[in-house]
């Protein structure tokens, strides 16, 4: 992976960290909830790099960018990204989020259509309903010692600071915990062409993406047999499925470029 630019951005308060890779037209990477830039994208990121100019941002709590002691909402999430390429003098961009990202870059085109070029949603969910079996019941026992190594591991990588991993986790199992149903007009406000994304084998259901897609005009539906993430990204065990992650991202430079 080929750096371009990276540092930090005042975005409504906090300095958040950003990374800039290649050079074209704007794809915006979004993690997921206790991840970060590099660990959710690399593998697309050396995959893309060559075609996109790659904007990756580290959200609040996130990563490298600063912590704040208020409760995490996608809508404060979507407001920050949207500050930070403000910041960056980028005024349209595409979008791909990744798990609890695919919710931001929703609330981003729902709030800031005139910013959104094209939208890939990544194993994301608007419902409760829509996630597995018993996953909010094991949200509400969540403890830090439950939170994947990988993602512990990486974070203090990136921030050796306990009392932030911490913050980090609090702020982000409560927001799973007190998460309330999205009314589906949020959904049908989507009017940039849409890409929802899944595993098979995910932490959402295939017919909740489904339930999605038909909501949003015009969108793009594609299930892999894979679990949580591992179409673009190794699995928490580090294992990597390189011909899988190369069909996504073929599938999704298809669509980006259409």
């Amino acid at each position: 992976m080929n750096q371009v630019d990276k540092g930090f951005k005042y975005g409504n308060g906090i300095q958040m960290y950003y990374e800039i890779y290649g050079s074209g037209k704007p794809l915006v990477l979004i993690h997921g909830g206790g991840s970060s830039i590099v660990f959710d994208f690399k593998e697309v990121i050396e995959r893309l790099e060559n075609q996109f100019q790659l904007i990756g941002i580290d959200l609040q709590n996130h990563g490298r960018s600063e912590h704040r002691d208020i409760p995490e909402t996608f809508e404060q999430d979507a407001h920050d990204v949207i500050a930070v390429l403000k910041e960056l003098d980028i005024k349209k961009a595409s979008f791909w989020g990744f798990s609890n990202g695919g919710n931001t870059v929703m609330q981003i085109a729902h709030l800031y259509p005139d910013a959104v070029d094209k939208l890939i949603v990544a194993s994301s969910f608007f419902k409760r309903t829509g996630m597995i079996d018993g996953f909010f019941e094991s949200m509400q026992d969540a403890t830090l010692e439950s939170m994947p190594e990988a993602l512990k591991i990486n974070f203090l990588n990136l921030n050796p600071d306990f009392s932030r991993l911490e913050n980090l986790f609090d702020k982000d199992s409560k927001r799973m915990q007190t998460f309330e149903d999205w009314d589906e007009s949020i959904l049908k406000s989507i009017k940039s062409p849409t890409l929802f994304m899944a595993g098979d084998k995910d932490v959402m259901k295939p017919e909740h993406v489904v339930e999605m897609w038909r909501l949003v005009e015009d969108s793009h539906l594609l299930i892999v047999p894979a679990t949580h993430g591992s179409y673009m990204m190794s699995d928490l065990e580090g294992t990597i499925d390189e011909d899988l992650i190369d069909s996504t991202v073929n599938e999704v430079k298809k669509f980006l470029n259409i």
